[in-house]
């Protein structure tokens, strides 16, 4: 599975990309990532996730996975992150 993600906005408008293969995890990451893609059911989200509490300066996220032969890419607002989602995030953040 190849993931990536951009965080863009913040105060500053500083934008952060990274890519990866889960090939190159560790197993213990690689497992983390496929259970956390599983459990927000990423294939069916809608293309941007967004609140009505829309703040200035907040992040925004761009996550695109692509596995087995399909592509999604997602929009999601930082007010909007909850739950797995967010764990996804962060743990996107830590890795590679």
């Amino acid at each position: 599975m190849r993931i990536s993600w951009e965080r863009t906005g913040g105060f500053a408008g500083i934008s952060k990309h990274k890519s990866l293969d889960t090939d190159s995890l560790t197993a213990e990451e690689n497992q983390q990532l496929l259970t956390l893609v599983e459990a927000v059911d990423f294939f069916n989200l809608p293309p941007h996730i967004t609140t009505e509490n829309i703040y200035p300066d907040r992040f925004e996220y761009i996550l695109t996975v692509e596995d087995k032969g399909k592509q999604h890419s997602v929009i999601i607002a930082e007010t909007a992150l909850t739950g797995n989602l967010r764990t996804l995030i962060e743990l996107l953040n830590r890795v590679n």
